[in-house]
């Protein structure tokens, strides 16, 4: 893992100075292992409280999940609030409810704050195939509300024509509260920020132990840091560094494609307002526009983690599905990124021993969960810890058959949910 893959987002980064490689060693308040979102997060709110911070990367900032998504801001977790009522307390559920749209502000803020280049643009749309998933986006619609986002638009046919050129969908959720931008120069941005602040980062610098203790003692390649409290972020890049946590979930890749240039007016076209657009299948599609006039569109899952060899035969019949008028557009790049799935589909937050925490498995909603991740643990650290255990008292399944069979189990689980999607039913 020696740098970013041959994605348009790493072709279209900004410049930035590099971080060097962790070869000393060195004593802070808090180490951090993971360059993504979740690892970024966590060191930029615990900079901000006064917190010593020094941050370990294996490859470079926002190599995974975080510099190679979607770029899309969309609120609440991989299972929405009815499912967490209907699960948990309900001094647990009105927590996490509470927390539902949280990920989207902090993002904004950091923006702002630090005036992050990333191209953010403002609007998300959820897109339904069929009657039924548009029944679901009324119900999610009035859970929104009920949790205070006042930001939504029920669109029929007619409406979601006007905000996606397809003639795919039979009516969407439009939440204004949500949008999309360039995730990996969002992660360089925040990178930068924590270095304003006098935090440290390195690059190249692969964690190979965790020694517990008082003091944790985390050894990297060619340096250590000791330090009161770690922070595990490395999701589904993490490897076995800790076995316990990699028994509970499973990488798995989905594949992104970005075409040539279409120009400014084709590309809006394809999506007047310039929103982005995921559907609501099981194994969904999701796309957007880039800042230069590309289309940027991704979808499936394959479990295991595994690198297709044609990612663009994967995706250009999705792409055509929905945009038919783009046959022949060619493909300029396209690459696959990991994201780490939990059986229940919720995050898996919490603690080894008294001073090492952990945040992962956000199950393809990670671009906002992160970012709250983020915020609980400093809150977590500083005493505060109320909101971080809402979430580390949710149950931490095992998938049925152990590693060896988490893999097949869970590509039959979703063909099943494919076939239903196909059938509408």
């Amino acid at each position: 893992m020696t740098g970013h893959v041959n994605s348009y987002y790493a072709a279209s980064a900004n410049p930035h100075a590099p971080w060097p490689r962790l070869e000393e060693g060195l004593t802070c308040d808090v180490c951090v292992v993971g360059g993504g979102y979740t690892g970024l997060s966590s060191a930029l709110h615990l900079a901000e409280r006064g917190y010593k911070v020094v941050l370990l990367e294996a490859s470079r900032i926002g190599f995974g999940a975080s510099g190679r998504n979607g770029g899309q801001i969309v609120n609440s977790f991989s299972r929405d609030i009815d499912t967490i009522e209907r699960n948990c307390p309900p001094a647990q559920a009105k927590l996490l409810g509470s927390m539902l749209f949280e990920g989207g502000e902090i993002i904004r803020e950091r923006i702002e704050r630090y005036r992050i280049q990333c191209d953010h643009r403002v609007g998300g749309v959820f897109a339904a195939d069929t009657e039924r998933q548009l029944h679901e986006l009324k119900a999610q619609q009035a859970r929104w509300q009920r949790w205070g986002n006042d930001r939504l638009e029920l669109l029929d046919r007619e409406g979601i024509r006007r905000v996606v050129q397809s003639d795919r969908y039979v009516g969407g959720l439009l939440d204004l509260s949500g949008g999309h931008l360039h995730p990996l120069n969002l992660a360089l941005g925040e990178a930068e920020a924590i270095r304003s602040l006098g935090g440290l980062i390195f690059e190249q610098s692969p964690v190979t132990e965790l020694v517990p203790g008082e003091v944790v003692t985390v050894k990297s390649e060619r340096g250590s840091v000791r330090a009161r409290f770690v922070v595990v972020a490395g999701n589904a890049y993490l490897g076995n560094l800790v076995p316990e946590l990699a028994a509970k979930s499973m990488p798995c890749g989905t594949q992104v494609l970005t075409t040539e240039v279409l120009g400014e007016a084709r590309a809006r076209e394809l999506l007047p307002q310039n929103y982005c657009v995921e559907d609501c299948n099981y194994l969904l599609d999701y796309y957007r526009t880039s800042a230069d006039h590309r289309l940027i569109y991704g979808g499936g899952v394959v479990y295991g983690a595994r690198d297709p060899a044609d990612i663009a035969r994967l995706i250009m019949p999705k792409l055509l599905k929905t945009f038919p008028q783009l046959a022949g557009v060619r493909v300029e790049y396209s690459w696959t990124g990991n994201f780490l799935l939990t059986l229940s589909r919720l995050p898996q937050f919490g603690r080894i021993g008294s001073n090492i925490y952990y945040m992962q498995g956000y199950s393809g909603h990670g671009v906002t969960c992160t970012h709250l991740a983020g915020r609980l643990l400093a809150e977590a650290l500083a005493g505060q810890a109320e909101r971080f255990d809402a979430f580390a008292n949710l149950p931490h399944y095992p998938f049925p058959g152990g590693r060896l069979l988490r893999v097949p189990l869970t590509a039959m689980g979703a063909v099943w949910y494919s076939l239903r999607d196909r059938l509408g039913i």
